[in-house]
């Protein structure tokens, strides 16, 4: 022990006295310097005493879609590290097509004694869904926080980006470039964000752009999500003469770009393309997406924090705290083209379609 208290107090550069009251746990030794000790422990390869190992103060469930959307890894890597300075381990359920449900996952999470659920994008922002489950757990009592989907009548927090200021910002930048043309792209119309993001569109072509509602509702392309969605939606909309895209995910915005090429379209000087994410690698695409930013560690800062209140008995209220976007402006818009742009290139523009993005579909 002497010859370990001396290796400790060596490493740590503090006195042998000082290092054993660490090691007992004694008061009277400050903060930094207990922290020293501990590190030279750690750094040595000694394993701390049981009664200075850092106690969880709990499991906490977290719940999130299939992970090849990377706005989805970008939001559970923030939750993990935030509940963990928090003290709580979080438990990652990834759902995949075919996979394991929510509604399976959170059985699971049960039988392990979770304090609390994160949901992120779940059966929360589908109306279509029974939203009964999530009363039943807030009946159970079980805490939990829902993610981007707002569902009324249940008594949690939720924690959203405001996806209709998010498309009205898309479309005003679209517009103050000289495009008068601009389609939408987004996901099925029973998910709240996409309601949100039809709203917003079409409040700010009412606004901002002379359309008559016929055509207005000819612009406004609903698809799957993904990069293949976007790619199908786009083609339709290229076919009315649209010279801007504002599109419902990164994906489907590098779906629009691909369709584009593939008629022998540049992006972004035949065609204009926002996203929405500003999700990882957005910046290295070819071109740079232009996007429109989720606030990913503000939101999950306080989603977590709000599910830590409610773990704690200090009940967070109950409504949604809506987080502002931000546009993010790169390379795939543009100044729109001049004169009245035809459905596609005349015969003469054709070449063959560039190599696809490197970016992973």
């Amino acid at each position: 022990m002497r010859a370990r208290l001396s290796d400790i107090a060596q490493q740590a550069e503090v006195s042998e006295a000082t290092v054993s009251r660490v090691l007992n746990d004694r008061p009277g030794v400050a903060p930094e310097t207990r922290q020293a000790v501990l590190t030279a422990l750690d750094v040595l390869g000694y394993e701390r005493p049981a009664r200075l190992r850092k106690r969880s103060a709990g499991l906490v469930g977290l719940v999130v879609p299939e992970l090849d959307n990377p706005i989805f890894p970008a939001f559970a890597q923030t939750i993990e590290s935030t509940l963990a300075q928090s003290g709580f381990t979080p438990v990652l359920c990834t759902q995949t097509p075919g996979g394991v449900t929510e509604d399976e996952y959170v059985e699971m999470l049960l039988d392990r004694q979770v304090s609390g659920i994160v949901f992120v994008s779940g059966l929360h922002a589908d109306t279509a869904a029974n939203h009964d489950r999530y009363r039943a757990l807030i009946g159970r009592p079980l805490p939990i926080v829902m993610i981007n989907g707002f569902a009324p009548g249940i008594a949690a927090p939720f924690v959203s980006c405001d996806d209709r200021e998010a498309t009205e910002l898309a479309v005003a930048h679209l517009v103050a470039l000289g495009h008068r043309r601009i389609g939408l792209i987004t996901g099925p119309d029973r998910f709240v964000p996409v309601q949100r993001r039809v709203a917003g569109y079409k409040a700010a072509i009412r606004r901002l752009v002379d359309l008559d509602e016929t055509e207005l509702e000819a612009l406004a392309e609903l698809s799957l999500f993904g990069v293949e969605g976007g790619e199908a939606a786009a083609a339709r909309l290229l076919d009315r003469g649209v010279t801007g895209i504002v599109c419902g995910s990164d994906l489907m915005a590098l779906g629009a770009i691909r369709a584009a090429r593939q008629r022998g379209l540049s992006v972004p000087a035949d065609l204009s393309v926002v996203g929405y994410d500003d999700s990882p690698l957005m910046a290295f695409t070819d071109p740079p997406l232009t996007t429109m930013r989720q606030p990913v560690v503000a939101m999950s800062v306080a989603a977590v924090r709000a599910l830590v209140d409610e773990i704690n008995g200090h009940g967070a209220p109950h409504s949604e705290y809506l987080f502002r976007p931000e546009l993010v402006v790169r390379g795939s818009t543009a100044v729109a083209p001049t004169g009245t742009t035809p459905p596609g290139p005349p015969p003469s523009r054709q070449r063959p379609a560039p190599p696809a993005l490197a970016v992973p579909a």
